[in-house]
């Protein structure tokens, strides 16, 4: 594996990371939301990630079968949660039904956080991994020196 290929593998889970941590802050903004332009509650949304080659196919012929194996990530799929919507009686809302019952996202907010902690970590060993590859590349350049 050269170093530009391990750039890439970081560099691919950063951007999934960042997705992460995008959907679930759009998540947790929107934990109240009750009216949306579609219509209807906002619904939770859930990010799917997927092994990806970090490859070019011209560079799959000229690699060896060990590092055909090396694979970054991608986001696969942004998934509308289809949780059903929790029911809370506030006649006075302004979209309360007939019954006096108001539709609400079925959110759990320690959920969203312990997924935007597990993104934030994720990011921040990624970060370290570009991290140490760089310097390890500027290491083997001073050995000629």
């Amino acid at each position: 594996m050269d170093f530009m290929t391990a750039f890439d593998i970081g560099a691919s889970a950063l951007s999934a990371e960042r997705t992460q941590i995008n959907i679930t802050s759009m998540n947790l903004a929107n934990v109240k939301t009750t009216r949306t332009p579609g219509g209807g509650p906002y619904q939770r949304k859930a990010v799917t990630l997927a092994a990806e080659n970090v490859d070019s196919p011209f560079s799959v012929h000229m690699k060896s079968a060990l590092d055909r194996e090396l694979r970054g990530v991608r986001v696969m799929d942004i998934a509308r949660d289809q949780r059903p919507f929790k029911q809370v009686y506030e006649p006075g809302h302004p979209d309360a039904n007939q019954e006096g019952y108001v539709l609400y996202p079925d959110i759990n907010v320690v959920e969203e956080m312990t997924n935007m902690m597990t993104a934030s970590r994720g990011y921040e060993a990624n970060v370290t991994s570009i991290e140490t590859i760089k310097n390890m590349f500027n290491k083997a350049l001073m050995l000629g020196t």
